[in-house]
């Protein structure tokens, strides 16, 4: 078995015995035609560790072709070790790569080489030197995600020196670096107008990352449009450009700027900003600085009241917030104008008057969440139980079901009470408390002040114990939390074979 040798911090290869099998100096590509590993000698080689069955390897196999077409005629080349199941997914996989691959009757070899590298996730693209065999990056698939070409040839030097260009123009940082690219200085109305860069320099400018087939990113688009319509009315020096993550043309249905679509710039800016979630508003101050990496949340909870998004006005709403848990009323958190009622099993109203004075647990759940039908059983056990015990507790179910079928299906299980489906009392409940994934359990008191957001996590560990949920003893160990977070990856994670989870970026070993 090829050994790598580390001296002096360098780890190296020998390329030709890692690349190669037994009876095998070569690799292939699509078609058959075999290319000796000994021709990589002054090239910059990728290892691409990769399956058809990963959903992140597909969404990143695209990016990486697309670096190679650039790339491959300054020397640059790619081998595929694959972790499909069988020849056929290989085959159909491959033939939508560009490059190179270990042949996949090899599987020796392919073990042998994903051994070397202790590759416990993928995608994952390891960089060599093709001459020395020094590694250059383990970590190519973070650098092309954000660099794309312009970290080519992968070398530490070169990505030193990128790192310290980010910096340099963050420091440097003006409305016009961020949204110009090549020769485009402008921006574009709904209209396909086009507006110069220089006339919205010096306004507050909000960058809205758009997902136009994400439905909570078109929700935010209209409570963004709420507030960008009422701050332009009263003459505000307010600009949104909205930037589209999915290709899609301005549909004239915002009323503000965009930066065209298919536009570099836009992958530029996510990598920049460092996109995780969605919706994504970032706010550029006056003077071209980054005022808020994500006003998003903001906006959804205060509208046109927290602009100017300043420090003092921050404080301000802080303050404001603080005050309003400190009066906080079951009724205002459940009442909303004529809407004063939950429902029981049999459509029954019961007014919310009639829950004062309660402990009541709010319970943000849908059918078709795996965690939150595992859950729910759980919680069905410690309501009977600890309703035996107090009847002065109830929950309350909120739907994030897709239908009324639904909703009637996964509410029939449960022994409490729910607002109806489709209740607009459901949005404001999830800005409330700030529900960013389910299930999640919040618990008020007999005072109406919220006990604790954390009640899924109490229950999880103690049951009915936990009641009235009220106890600052509870945290549960790190064990606990990483053993509940596996069971819910791997509920998730069907499409992967077994052994691997997949979330978010990458599929890994478990």
């Amino acid at each position: 078995m090829e050994r790598a040798v580390v001296g002096g911090g360098e780890e190296i290869h020998d390329l030709s015995s890692l690349l190669s099998g037994e009876g095998r100096d070569f690799v292939v590509r699509n078609g058959g035609e075999k290319v000796r590993v000994a021709d990589f000698a002054g090239k910059t080689v990728a290892i691409y560790f990769s399956a058809h069955w990963c959903p992140p390897c597909r969404q990143f196999t695209p990016v990486l072709a697309e670096a190679y077409v650039e790339l491959a005629s300054k020397g640059f080349e790619v081998v595929f070790v694959s972790s499909d199941r069988d020849d056929d997914t290989f085959a159909e996989y491959f033939s939508e790569m560009p490059w190179l691959a270990v042949p996949f009757s090899d599987s020796s070899s392919r073990r042998r080489i994903k051994d070397l590298f202790n590759v416990r996730g993928i995608p994952h693209l390891v960089v060599l030197d093709g001459s020395t065999g020094k590694v250059l990056t383990t970590d190519a698939v973070s650098v092309v995600r954000e660099y794309g070409t312009t970290a080519f040839p992968f070398t530490p030097e070169r990505l030193a020196q990128l790192k310290e260009e980010e910096e340099e123009a963050r420091r440097n940082q003006t409305l016009k670096s961020l949204l110009t690219f090549g020769a485009r200085d402008f921006v574009v109305k709904n209209n396909g107008d086009k507006v110069p860069i220089s006339e919205i320099e010096g306004k507050l400018v909000g960058l809205l990352f758009s997902v136009r087939s994400y439905p909570p990113a078109v929700e935010f688009e209209s409570i963004l449009a709420e507030m960008y319509n009422e701050l332009k009315n009263k003459g505000e020096p307010l600009e949104i450009v909205s930037l589209f993550l999915d290709d899609e043309e301005p549909s004239g249905e915002v009323p503000w700027l965009a930066v065209p679509a298919k536009d570099k710039v836009t992958e530029k800016l996510a990598r920049y900003f460092e996109l995780s979630t969605l919706p994504i508003l970032v706010l550029i101050a006056p003077d071209g600085k980054t005022l808020n990496a994500n006003a998003a949340e903001l906006v959804e909870e205060h509208g046109a009241e927290a602009y100017p998004f300043s420090p003092e006005k921050l404080a301000e709403l802080a303050e404001l917030e603080r005050q309003r848990d400190e009066s906080q009323t079951l009724e205002s958190v459940l009442v909303s104008g004529n809407l004063d009622f939950v429902i029981g099993q049999d459509g029954t109203k019961v007014p919310v008057s009639e829950l004062v004075g309660k402990n009541v647990l709010i319970y943000f759940s849908a059918h078709w969440c795996p965690p939150c039908r595992g859950f729910t059983p759980k919680l069905v056990q410690v309501y009977n139980e600890i309703k035996a015990k107090d009847s002065a507790f109830e929950v309350v179910f909120v739907s994030s079901d897709r239908d009324q079928s639904s909703f009637n299906e996964y509410f029939s299980s449960m022994p409490w009470l729910a607002l109806p489906f489709g209740d607009p009392r459901k949005k404001f409940l999830d800005r409330r408390f700030k529900i960013d994934g389910i299930p999640s359990l919040i618990a008020i008191g007999p005072s109406g002040r919220t006990v604790t957001t954390e009640a899924r996590d109490m229950i999880e560990m103690r049951g009915a114990a936990a009641y009235p949920f009220t106890g600052t003893s509870f945290l549960g160990s790190d064990d606990d939390e990483e053993e509940e977070e596996e069971e819910e990856e791997e509920g998730e994670g069907g499409a992967a074979p077994a052994g691997y989870v997949c979330e978010g970026d990458v599929c890994r070993k478990v």
